[in-house]
């Protein structure tokens, strides 16, 4: 069986004048264990929980951003395969915006660092084709809601 695991690719928006795309950032954490790489906050589902409930706690638990601080995006979740140590993987992230973009990041002894980054950016701290991947369809479906607005 696969592990399982969930999380958000929190964003927020600058609300100075840059224009959009390039006023959202992306929020990253740089684990404290292994080769430090960088990623959204997520974490393995607990026993009884559902998928969403362990995005919010685990964002919680790592990054201090709470369902309070958060604005789920409706239409975009993307699943992740990939092998840890021989054992297979799959990872759901959903799309959350900040609300307030100044609400400040309270990292988890998990993580060393965090950065709010753009996309290129983060694509590049993310390291991992697939991460990058789905850094770059949460973009996409922001330009996409944005052009409807």
């Amino acid at each position: 069986m696969a592990l399982r695991a969930c999380g958000f690719i929190v964003f927020r928006r600058l609300a100075n004048c840059i224009p959009p795309p390039g006023n959202i950032e992306y929020l990253l954490l740089q684990t404290s264990y292994g080769n430090h790489h960088w990623t959204p906050p997520k974490g393995h589902v607990d026993p009884g929980e559902d998928d969403l409930t362990t995005a919010l706690r685990e964002t919680k638990e790592e990054a201090g951003l709470g369902a309070e601080h958060l604005r789920v995006i409706d239409g975009f979740l993307q699943e992740l395969h990939y092998e840890v140590r021989g054992r297979p993987k799959e990872v759901l992230y959903w799309l959350a915006e900040l609300k307030d973009p100044g609400t400040a990041v309270a990292l988890s002894d998990e993580h060393q660092d965090y950065r709010w980054a753009q996309l290129e950016e983060a694509c590049t701290l993310a390291g991992y084709k697939d991460l990058q991947d789905t850094l770059r369809a949460a973009q996409r479906h922001l330009e996409a809601q944005q052009g409807k607005q």
